[in-house]
């Protein structure tokens, strides 16, 4: 199985302009969800890919925008957590006239490898995207269009997927899965009369493009000459909206189910604060970036005051990316490395720590080590999102339930896995969000919102991914 949670975009201007500086430009705001590798596809050419940050290929762009000229393009930025990170696994993959990019994880993409003709894939040697592309170019040879192979390879699949493609007729289509795990919306730029989906908002501001809404779950949008077409390829299931996103994943500037993320997550900071009121601490601190708005809500919750006592180094090589969405431990190390506490606002204090999770453990025992270096009295970590305790199955980079921090081979209740936690990271405290407390605060209903990470509940991923998470 290998699972992706990326940032795809696709453009299309009636217009008549070139998008593919578009494409480039969207690409770059969506790089905090991939940072191994990115790339473009426009129709009669195989897909330009780059391995790296997309900035890394900056004295390009302007050959490329030229070379790839077109009014329609898909774009694509990877972050794996199985497979290799290589060219021949960067998107966009081209299967005969179609081109497509992928967000998400097909958990069945062993099984679909059968349903191509017997082709030598593996997902060692080749991505879920490119299983998916052949095996709905197949069905579409049966005449059913787009929407309706997609139908088929929906009950042949189970999992989470954003898909963008593109045809050698210039349309370019975007489907969302049915539950609607990861996100996905539409905008337009009213000025050269240009539509543009993508995984998230930011893309939008960043091309000048206004959000219209959010694509549908189950839905299939259609962009050509003859404007934008939207069917249901599938629908009546409830809603799975990824927690994980409002949390960490999404940029803190994008709108997404309606939500503000940004807002959100002081929210959730703000019902941290009513869930564990310290009142006797001198400082709130964030762990950069991603905690900031909850750290934030949460001392004016408690009026307590804020400060930066952990400042990221961005002239190292790693400091400036996440640490979470990079594949290999020692990358994740030193990317928390470059980490670095500031002793004169946190000596002698008790310091209140905001993360937005802690999944491996990895990036809370080094900063907790690095407080403690820098002569913080005492150490309180607080994380918004509930204990991850199972991997999962629709993109997000929790592979094996032993790799938690979470991980007992004796049962627990959860106080005893919180301490368990709480001693491993070397904190004087420790106290983790609830599924019900992160809900309120984003103004999404607990059940429309998937928390298999930390219930080990998959039903809503289908049969594929229903055995043992273990």
């Amino acid at each position: 199985m290998v699972r992706e949670n990326c940032g795809v975009v696709g453009i299309f201007s009636s217009g008549g302009i070139n998008v593919v500086p578009l494409a480039i430009d969207a690409l770059r705001a969506l790089q905090h969800r991939g940072q191994e590798a990115w790339g473009i596809a426009v129709p009669d050419r195989e897909p330009l890919r780059r391995l790296g940050l997309v900035s890394a290929s900056s004295s390009e762009f302007r050959d490329i925008s030229s070379e790839y000229e077109s009014e329609c393009a898909i774009g694509h930025v990877r972050y794996s957590t199985i497979g290799r990170s290589n060219l021949e696994n960067a998107q966009p993959h081209r299967v005969r006239d179609l081109c497509v990019a992928h967000n998400g994880t097909i958990t069945d993409a062993t099984e679909m490898k059968n349903m191509v003709g017997g082709c030598s894939f593996s997902p060692q040697k080749a991505s879920d995207t490119l299983m998916a592309a052949q095996r709905l170019v197949s069905l579409m040879d049966g005449g059913g269009g787009m929407a309706g192979a997609l139908k088929i390879l929906k009950s042949e699949m189970a999992g989470s997927y954003c898909f963008t493609f593109i045809s050698d007729d210039h349309s370019v289509y975007a489907a969302r899965d049915s539950r609607g795990f990861r996100p996905m919306v539409l905008g337009r730029r009213d000025s050269d009369d240009t539509h543009i989906v993508a995984s998230e908002s930011a893309a939008l501001s960043a091309v000048g493009a206004t959000l219209v809404r959010d694509i549908r779950p189950g839905e299939l949008v259609r962009m050509s000459m003859e404007g934008m077409h939207s069917e249901t390829f599938s629908d009546g299931e409830g809603t799975s909206h990824c927690s994980f996103e409002f949390t960490y994943f999404a940029h803190p500037s994008s709108r997404m189910e309606g939500a503000n993320i940004y807002l959100a997550r002081k929210q959730i900071g703000r019902g941290l604060a009513r869930k564990f009121p310290i009142r006797d601490a001198d400082l709130v601190i964030p762990v950069p970036d991603s905690a900031r708005p909850a750290a934030l809500g949460y001392a004016q919750e408690l009026n307590i005051p804020f400060d930066e006592g952990l400042l990221k180094d961005r002239y190292s090589k790693k400091g400036p990316l996440r640490s979470f969405i990079e594949p290999q431990q020692s990358d994740r190390v030193e990317i928390n490395r470059w980490i670095i506490p500031i002793r004169e606002i946190i000596q002698d204090r008790h310091v209140v720590v905001i993360d937005d999770s802690l999944v491996r453990g990895t990036s809370s025992r080094a900063i907790i080590e690095a407080l403690r270096k820098s002569g913080a009295r005492r150490i309180s970590m607080l994380i918004t999102y509930p204990p991850v305790r199972f991997p999962c199955y629709a993109g997000i980079d929790f592979p094996s339930r032993e790799e938690l921090a979470t991980y007992s081979e004796k049962p627990t209740d959860e106080a005893g896995l919180v301490e368990m936690v709480r001693k491993d990271i070397g904190a004087d405290f420790l106290g983790y969000n609830d599924a019900a407390n992160l809900a309120r605060a984003v103004g999404i209903p607990e059940k429309s919102m998937c928390f298999t990470c930390h219930t080990g509940d998959y039903s809503a991923l289908g049969a594929a991914a229903g055995g043992s998470p273990g």
